[in-house]
């Protein structure tokens, strides 16, 4: 596959989002981006990458596009589960059980570099920069597990639409893709609704009460946080669970 300079730029995402979670040497970023660019896919919107059941013997991780981690019951019903954004990786550790628990969809075409797991295995075994990099973001993924499962059991309805639009807000802050106080937001309120628990109807009230009160403009796939703060607040909002920010 011939590399462009964009693949180069999305692979720099990559290393901007791990560097958050643990500074990585020099060495670290040139291994990882030569892994990333020799294993680049591409995948269209709606497919599956992996399903529940499947065998995991690679690790995934994004360069563009958005995908959802969901189960599905018998009946059909499906419940998303977390979202994946550009930087993030798909599926860190999994290759260390036999099948996965769940599935991951795209959600919109989606560039994403495979790394089979002996490859990645030496490039954490070789760095410890790296390797405690991937857990940090493990870590964090089941942090973010922990707040979403606070969201269905415990805040209302208002506050789980809020506080799932500053988590990806903040989420996508680490990677250059906040503009202001704007960011893309190329979901369907079906998969607004399966994230937040919500039927599709209520799902619209409230957004549409959000956009009364002027705290955000959702139009053209585009959500505008006009007041960030008091969105937090609305949210009962930290975003300490996220980890973006070290100490210095």
């Amino acid at each position: 596959m011939s590399l462009s300079t964009s693949d180069r730029s999305l692979v720099e995402l990559v290393i901007r989002r791990l560097n958050v979670m643990r500074p990585l040497s020099s060495e670290a970023r040139a291994s990882l981006e030569h892994a990333l660019l020799e294993g680049l896919v591409r995948a269209g919107a709606s497919e599956d990458l992996i399903s529940e059941g499947d065998p995991v013997d690679s690790v995934r991780v994004v360069l563009s596009g958005w995908l959802c981690r969901y189960k599905t019951l018998e009946d059909g019903r499906r419940q998303i589960v977390n979202f994946i954004f550009p930087g993030e990786s798909c599926d860190a550790h999994a290759f260390l059980l036999p099948v996965m628990d769940h599935s991951i969809a795209t959600m919109t075409p989606v560039v994403y570099a495979e790394i089979k797991r002996a490859r990645f295995e030496s490039l954490t075994m070789s760095d410890r920069s790296l390797a405690e990099a991937f857990w940090c973001e493990t870590l964090v993924n089941n942090a973010i597990q922990r707040e979403w499962a606070i969201n269905l059991g415990r805040r209302t309805a208002l506050e789980r639409v809020a506080h799932l639009f500053c988590e990806i807000f903040e989420r996508l802050r680490p990677v250059g893709m906040v503009d202001g106080n704007s960011c893309v937001m190329p979901v369907t309120q079906m998969d607004l609704a399966d994230a937040t628990g919500l039927s599709v109807v209520h799902l619209n009230r409230t957004v549409q009460e959000l956009r009364a009160t002027g705290l955000i403009v959702l139009r053209d796939r585009t959500l505008t946080i006009n007041d960030l703060d008091a969105l937090k607040d609305a949210a009962l909002f930290s975003p300490n669970y996220l980890q973006l920010y070290r100490p210095d």
